[in-house]
């Protein structure tokens, strides 16, 4: 089950240049954007432990996303 909801993704999507998003299509964007969030999230956690924080920052993210 998808933590992520399909409507907000196709959502995203269209918003894109999208005309229609196949269900299938919008179910393999979503895993594919969770992937990347957890990976992202990993990253960031990863530098703030480094630290000596246990709170993420938006430093934390900036930083996680231009080594991803």
């Amino acid at each position: 089950m998808a933590d992520l909801p399909i409507a907000a993704v196709v959502r995203i999507a269209k918003k894109s240049g999208a005309e229609r998003v196949g269900s299938d299509a919008a179910g393999a964007i979503v895993a594919k954007a969770e992937a990347y969030i957890a990976n992202l999230t990993k990253e960031a956690n990863r530098l703030a432990q480094h630290a000596g924080r246990k709170t993420i920052k938006e430093e934390d993210v900036e930083l996680a996303a231009k080594s991803a």
